[in-house]
């Protein structure tokens, strides 16, 4: 593959392709750009503090003191349950100098379900054998409550805590060359990065440094990375989006990061928007539901002035991407500079790393519309004429990533051609080890050939993917299989339907065995 002259620009600034662990990334990072800045941290809409990577360095060996001083040791779990913040940023890494491995978890947000917040991180950390728990202040008392139900951990303490006593002085000490091999190998487990799932059977993914770079490279490919790119983001660093495809990515290829909180984006979704306009932001990968905020509730008055021309990749993936949202967004922005080019669907999943498919750079969002009874009846997805009114539409996700595969398999693991509906698996370097402490789970994901089950389904055209729903969530009724995304989004149009409040699932009808469609909405 020929080289990328912008990727080969970026990565000559950012010395970092030689490295083989995250702690070397980091390393090289303080010891040739010590005083760029890596980090813009904004608590409102007035203020934002500003880490540069040497700094970065220093805040991380400062807690990596601190978990040594604890009793952390070489592969000993950490749970990190911290907000947005900078301590996030210098408990992760310090994690990874002292050794340990960082085990992200979200901190509770609500009252009102701490009993059921409390079961779930316990199953996470009775199965990630978690030695030590980070907390912030407001959740210690929350965090002592889970310790006697975990066998494994030791004690809590708060990053704050870490940092004060542990601290470096002013001066900082980037060490000598040789000292980077002592950090890890590539083959050291790097994150066990935890899926949804039922509080009692939690997936803990384990991850590789060797993992986690493959993947940040095959990202950098996929956007065309620059030097001058700025990344946006507001998603949450316990999950792989944030954690990996914003943070890890920029702190990689040397671009600075500009962060805001989950709560702060929510409450006011166009601070996400004037993060672009304040930073000349480049790149920002998010959520289907956050385009569609955007669309439909940000208020006209919020937007005055608003310049979004600097915009040249938005990535949107994460959950099913909607042809309408696509639509709205960039019908709305277009007046602020948004160009429809600059969206890009993307493909991805934490058993491979986060990122597997991206669609093209510079292309408008490609959209399949597909004849609808044949596709429901025989699973070929033949392209339909104009004038066929009741046409499914699919957005297209693009193709692998550099040196990753995807394919689409019937039920028997055998290939199939293109426009034909099956089940899609991937293989690459990014795969993960396996999922923690869960060997039975781990087989049932894999093939004899090497290749991972995605539990996704989807067809090839073009040698593009289609994604068209989860396995367990197709409805199969009267010999017709339906899509839940696309009720779903009927549904949401009816007056008085909360978008994203909306849910189609079926089940069993007692008498005759056959699948009853259910439909929820508020």
């Amino acid at each position: 593959m020929q080289a990328n002259p912008q990727i080969a620009e970026a990565e000559r600034r950012a010395v970092a392709p030689e490295a083989k662990t995250l702690t070397e990334v980091l390393w090289l990072r303080a010891r040739y750009g010590a005083s760029a800045t890596h980090l813009h941290l904004w608590e409102d809409d007035e203020q934002a503090t500003t880490i540069i990577h040497g700094e970065l360095l220093q805040g991380a060996a400062a807690v990596a003191r601190g978990l040594a001083f604890h009793g952390v040791g070489r592969g000993d779990a950490v749970a990190i349950m911290l907000p947005t913040g900078a301590e996030f940023f210098f408990t992760f890494f310090g994690t990874l100098l002292a050794g340990a491995v960082p085990v992200p978890i979200y901190p509770p947000f609500r009252a009102d379900k701490i009993e059921e917040y409390a079961e779930r991180q316990t199953a996470i950390l009775a199965n990630a054998e978690a030695r030590l728990l980070v907390t912030f202040r407001q959740a210690e008392r929350l965090a002592w409550l889970l310790k006697p139900r975990v066998r494994s951990l030791a004690g809590v303490v708060t990053a704050e805590q870490l940092a004060r006593t542990f601290s470096f002085p002013p001066s900082l000490d980037t060490g000598t060359t040789d000292e980077r091999a002592d950090f890890a190998r590539a083959d050291d487990i790097a994150l066990i990065q935890y899926t949804s799932g039922s509080t009692g059977n939690p997936r803990g993914i384990v991850l590789t440094h060797a993992n986690l770079l493959a993947n940040l490279r095959a990202i950098g490919e996929g956007v065309a990375v620059r030097a001058d790119d700025v990344t946006i983001c507001w998603l949450p660093l316990y999950h792989d989006m944030g954690l990996i495809g914003c943070w890890l990515f920029s702190l990689y290829f040397g671009l600075p990061i500009v962060v805001l909180s989950p709560v702060a984006f929510l409450r006011r979704p166009e601070r996400w928007l004037w993060a672009f306009h304040r930073h000349h932001g480049t790149l920002s990968p998010a959520p289907n539901f956050a385009y569609e905020l955007c669309a439909r509730k940000v208020p006209e008055a919020a937007l005055a002035g608003l310049d979004l021309s600097s915009w040249r990749v938005a990535l949107n993936g994460a959950e099913p991407i909607s042809v309408e949202t696509l639509a709205r967004f960039t019908e709305r922005y277009a007046r602020y500079g948004f160009r429809a080019e600059a969206m890009m669907p993307v493909y991805g999943l934490a058993e491979c790393t986060v990122a597997l498919t991206f669609a093209p750079v510079g292309r408008p969002p490609r959209i399949d519309r597909i004849q609808r009874t044949l596709f429901q009846q025989e699973r070929r997805a033949e392209p339909a004429a104009a004038s066929e009114s009741d046409a499914l539409r699919f957005v297209s996700v693009g193709r692998a990533l550099p040196e990753h595969e995807v394919r689409i398999v019937d039920d028997a693991d055998q290939p199939l051609g293109e426009r034909v509906e099956g089940h899609v698996q991937f293989r690459g370097p990014s795969a993960m080890q396996g999922y923690h402490r869960s060997p039975e789970a781990t087989a049932a994901v894999r093939t004899a050939d090497g290749w991972h089950l995605t539990g996704d389904l989807g067809y090839l055209a073009e040698g593009e993917l289609f994604i068209t729903g989860r396995t367990k969530d197709l409805i199969i009724k009267a010999g017709r299989n339906l899509y839940p995304q696309e009720i779903e989004e009927i549904a949401a149009e009816v007056e008085g339907v909360r978008r994203g409040c909306v849910a189609a699932f079926a089940v069993p009808e007692p008498k005759t065995g056959s699948e009853a469609l259910v439909l929820v909405a508020e």
